[in-house]
């Protein structure tokens, strides 16, 4: 169990947060700019949906079979490999969820659905300077993906030695996401830390007459 250092008078988390993920992704997460004759077919569709509700409904075996099928079938998708790797994390097979997110990564390399669960991978895999690379690479894709700033935020602190950097991260992540607790204790622990204050609130326009 780890615990964030700090001053006692601030409450601090007292382990470490899971990883910011999904259950499965809905999206077939097509290539940016793709041509239309490559779209997928209402049946694609229909078998990937199928798919995806296999993977919620706990049958694993079921939907595994479906993702293999569905990324043999329609390689300019990266979704197929992106549930694929989020379904074999959960069975912690995390060699493969690794294979199959790098190459929903190298299908769609703007896909931060994608970048963020490999992230959430290699961290469990105690790769911390690769999971914050691939946080930093989802977050290149979508400056406003909000799971992909938590996590590069606790990797930070926690494992890479930069609570300055892991601040930001938190504090846009709180922005983007609305979340109060626990983020916000952790926020107040790390400004603790760094020295760094609240930044000031803007001033209020003045009212008409």
């Amino acid at each position: 169990m780890l615990a964030l250092g700090g001053c006692d008078s601030v409450p601090k988390p007292k382990q470490e947060p899971a990883p910011a993920s999904v259950s499965a992704t809905a999206s077939l997460d097509a290539v940016a700019a793709l041509p239309a004759s490559e779209e997928p077919s209402p049946r694609a569709l229909a078998d990937f949906d199928r798919a995806v509700g296999l993977m919620r409904a706990g049958k694993q075996a079921q939907a595994e079979l479906e993702f293999q099928m569905l990324a043999a079938g329609y390689p300019t998708f990266a979704g197929p490999d992106i549930n694929l790797g989020i379904l074999y994390r959960k069975e912690g097979r995390l060699e493969q969820s690794e294979e199959a997110l790098k190459t929903a990564t190298a299908r769609n390399a703007a896909s931060a659905s994608a970048w963020n669960e490999l992230g959430v991978t290699l961290r469990l895999r105690g790769e911390f300077p690769a999971a914050a690379s691939a946080y930093e690479q989802a977050i290149a894709a979508d400056a406003n993906f909000a799971p992909a700033h938590r996590n590069l935020g606790v990797v930070l602190d926690l494992y890479l030695a930069d609570p300055e950097r892991a601040l930001t991260e938190l504090e846009r992540y709180q922005e983007l996401s609305g979340e109060e607790k626990p983020v916000s204790v952790w926020i107040a622990e790390l400004r603790q830390r760094t020295g760094r204050k609240k930044p000031a609130s803007p001033p209020s326009a003045p009212s008409g007459e």
